[in-house]
């Protein structure tokens, strides 16, 4: 992975996690270090909507949206295979990959899409299966928000991904 979809992954990551005192800040420090392009435009978009909202404000946002009975559920092996057997192989499969280069799920699973980009960030060689089903995994987590709240600031970060991996995806 090149150093510019590096630092845009990376920062999309952390706009995936849960908000908490200082992130907005942390955030804006990492758009800065981005290079010029859609997914550094997404991510800004992203953020200027945030900080319009007060830490509680944006904690329900977050919450509303990808957390509990969220409107998109951020989990790429869900957004592709439900609740299957699927899923649970690439659980496994990132499970063993994460282990391989000592990455922390942390409270998530392993395919949280924050994990996933992190994981990305980090691997050399992701897991083939991971990259053929993450375009269709994107597209159905931005379909789903968009068609249930077509104003969620999260479609910026979604779009961001998309733009940020067009050219790791498009290589596949």
């Amino acid at each position: 992975m090149g150093n510019a979809t590096l630092l845009e992954t990376l920062a999309l990551a952390l706009a995936l996690d849960y908000p908490m005192p200082g992130r907005l800040e942390e955030l804006w420090r990492r758009w800065i270090a981005c290079p010029r392009g859609p997914a550094k435009q997404k991510l800004e978009r992203f953020l200027r909507q945030v900080e319009e909202l007060s830490l509680g404000e944006w904690e329900e946002l977050y919450t509303r949206t990808l957390d509990l009975t969220p409107t998109t559920a951020p989990y790429v092996g869900f957004a592709v295979y439900g609740e299957s057997y699927q899923r649970g192989e690439l659980l496994a499969a990132l499970v063993r990959a994460f282990r391989e280069i000592n990455l922390d799920p942390g409270s998530e699973l392993p395919d949280h899409l924050a994990n996933v980009l992190r994981y990305l960030a980090r691997s050399e060689n992701p897991l083939p299966e991971l990259l053929e089903i993450l375009p269709k995994a994107l597209h159905e987590m931005h379909k789903t928000l968009k068609t249930l709240d077509a104003k969620n600031p999260y479609l910026l970060v979604l779009e961001g991904v998309q733009e940020a991996l067009q050219g790791v995806l498009a290589g596949r």
